[in-house]
C-alpha cells in the first residue's frame, strides 16, 4: 500500500528526476519509513535500486533492513550485483547473514564476490551456526575496549567504532590477545565517571551474564526479560567474546515462534510470510491437511453413535442435549489447554509439574463441572412432559423427570471434567513422551477427543440411569 503522505511526493520526484528531493527522502527520514514509502506495490525494483542510490550506503542498509524478506530478496535479485554487496557491507551482521540465507544460490554467488574479505570472513563465520540457536541470531557489531585505559581513552577508542556498531549502550572490556571477556560497562556509567579513571575500575566483572553459541534462543529471552538487559555477550567455552545478540533479534523471533504457536493452536501448519502473501495453494495445504486429519478423527463419534442406537431411540429427547453436552466438553478442554500452554512457554509449568497440574485440573473440572451441572438440571426441568416419554418397547411411558434432571447434571459434570483433563495434560504427555511441540495440543485437536470422550459418557450415563 502506497504511503499517503509521502508516496506521492517520492513518485512526483522520481518522474522529474528531482536527485536532491529522493536523498532528501532517504537520508532524513526514519528507515522504517522509507521502506514503508518504497513498498513493492508501488515501486518496480529498478525505481527502487534508482532511490536507494541517492544516498550514501549507510543509509541505503538501514532502509534495506526494514524491508520485508521477500521483497528484499526480490530487490537483490533484480538489483547490481556491486550496489547490493555494498549494501550488505553496511548492514548489520546478523541481518546481512539472514539476507545471503534467502538468497539463491546463484544471486549470492554473483554478490559475494564484490564484498570485501573482512565481511565475507564474518559472513562465513556466522553462517556456520545453526539456524535455531543462538549463534545464528548474534552479532558481531559490539563495541570493546581494552580494560587497562582511562575513561577518556576509552571515549576515543568508541569514537571510532559507533558508527559500525549496532549498539554502543553495551560496552564490553576484552584481553587484546586472547579476546577473552573480562567485564562489561555501560555507556551511562562512562559518561558518569571521571576521565582519568580506569576503566578496570568501572566495569563490571564478577557473575557476568552469558550466552553459548549453541543455546536456544528461549534461554536469550528469558535471561534478557530477567536481568531487563537490552543486549547479552556470546562467548565460546574459554570465555572469548564471539558477539552478542541485542534484544530486538530475540523480540523479533519471539514474535516468529508466537505467530507459529497460535497458528498450530487453530490447526494450521505453520505458514511463512504474510497473511495473503503466503499463496492460495500454500495456505490451502497447511490449513486442509490438519482439516483433513480432525475430520477423520471425528469420524469416531459416529462410530461410538451407532453403539448407543439403543438409547438415542428409547429416550429421544437426549438427543437435543447432545450439542449442548458435547460443547461443554470443548469449551472447557480448550480453555485449559490454553491456559496450560501459556504457563509452559512462559517457563511457570513443566511435563515434571504434571502430578500437581493434573490435581489442580480435576479440582477445578470438578468445580466448574458442578456450576454448569446446575444450570444443566435447571434446564432439564423445563423440558416439557410430553417429550419425556420413552419409545420403543417402553413407548409411552414418562421419563422420570428427578432421575433425567440429575441425570443431566452427571452428565455435564462428567464431560467438563475430562474436557479439563485432557485440554491440561495434552500439551504435557506431547512434550514429555513424545518430543514434540505443545502447541500442537490446538483447540480443534483438543474438542475434537473431547467430542468423542463426551458422546461416550453421555450415552454411557444415560445407559445406566434410563435403560
Amino acid at each position: 500500500m502506497a504511503h499517503p503522505l509521502f508516496g506521492p511526493e517520492v513518485r512526483l520526484a522520481l518522474k522529474t528526476n528531482d536527485t536532491e528531493g529522493l536523498k532528501t527522502v532517504v537520508e532524513n527520514l526514519h528507515p522504517s519509513t522509507v521502506a514503508e514509502i518504497l513498498s513493492e506495490d508501488e515501486f518496480s525494483p529498478s525505481e527502487v535500486w534508482q532511490i536507494l542510490g541517492t544516498a550514501e550506503y549507510r543509509k541505503q542498509a538501514n532502509v534495506f533492513e526494514y524491508f520485508p524478506p521477500a521483497w528484499q530478496v526480490t530487490l537483490a535479485d533484480k538489483g547490481d550485483p556491486q550496489q547490493v554487496a555494498k549494501i550488505i557491507e553496511h548492514m548489520a551482521h546478523d541481518e546481512r547473514v539472514d539476507l545471503l540465507r534467502r538468497l539463491s544460490s546463484e544471486t549470492s554467488e554473483r554478490v559475494l564476490k564484490f564484498v570485501d574479505e573482512a565481511s565475507q570472513r564474518d559472513i562465513r563465520a556466522l553462517a556456520g551456526y545453526e539456524e535455531g540457536t543462538v549463534g545464528s541470531l548474534m552479532t558481531t557489531d559490539y563495541a570493546w575496549v581494552p580494560s587497562d585505559i582511562t575513561i577518556n581513552q576509552a571515549i576515543e577508542r568508541l569514537r571510532q567504532q559507533a558508527a559500525d556498531r549496532e549498539t554502543i549502550y553495551y560496552i564490553y572490556t576484552l584481553d587484546e590477545q586472547t579476546r577473552r571477556l573480562k567485564g562489561v560497562f555501560t555507556l551511562q556509567e562512562m559518561i558518569l565517571a571521571s576521565p582519568n579513571v580506569k576503566v578496570n575500575e568501572i566495569m563490571e566483572s564478577g557473575g557476568l551474564v552469558t550466552l553459548r553459541p549453541q543455546d536456544e534462543p528461549i534461554r536469550a529471552a528469558e535471561l534478557l526479560r530477567k536481568y531487563d538487559f537490552l543486549a547479552l555477550p556470546v562467548v565460546d567455552d574459554e570465555g572469548r567474546l564471539l558477539g552478542i545478540v541485542t534484544h530486538d533479534d530475540v523480540l523479533d523471533l519471539i514474535d516468529a515462534e508466537a505467530t507459529e504457536d497460535l497458528q498450530r493452536q487453530a490447526a494450521v501448519g505453520h505458514i511463512e510470510g504474510s497473511y495473503l502473501d503466503a499463496g492460495f495453494v500454500n495456505v490451502w495445504r497447511k490449513r486442509t491437511g490438519w482439516l483433513s486429519m480432525l475430520f477423520v478423527a471425528e469420524m469416531l463419534t459416529y462410530n461410538v453413535t451407532t453403539i448407543f442406537e439403543e438409547p438415542i431411540e428409547n429416550v429421544k429427547v437426549l438427543k437435543y442435549f447432545i450439542p449442548l453436552c458435547i460443547a461443554t466438553g470443548g469449551n472447557s478442554g480448550t480453555q485449559a489447554a490454553t491456559l496450560v500452554l501459556r504457563a509452559m512457554a512462559l517457563g511457570q509449568i513443566s511435563p515434571k509439574d504434571w502430578i500437581r497440574i493434573l490435581r489442580f485440573e480435576l479440582l477445578m473440572g470438578m468445580a466448574m463441572g458442578l456450576a454448569l451441572g446446575i444450570i444443566g438440571i435447571g434446564r432439564a426441568q423445563l423440558v416439557s412432559s410430553d417429550m419425556l416419554v420413552y419409545e420403543g418397547e417402553r413407548a409411552g411411558q414418562p421419563v422420570d423427570r428427578f432421575y433425567f434432571s440429575i441425570m443431566l447434571g452427571i452428565i455435564v459434570m462428567l464431560i467438563c471434567m475430562a474436557g479439563t483433563l485432557t485440554g491440561a495434560t495434552f500439551p504435557l504427555i506431547l512434550k514429555r513422551v513424545f518430543k514434540a511441540d505443545p502447541a500442537l495440543a490446538s483447540g480443534p485437536a483438543v474438542a475434537t477427543l473431547i467430542d468423542v470422550l463426551g458422546i461416550v459418557i453421555l450415552f454411557g450415563i444415560a445407559w445406566v440411569f434410563l435403560l
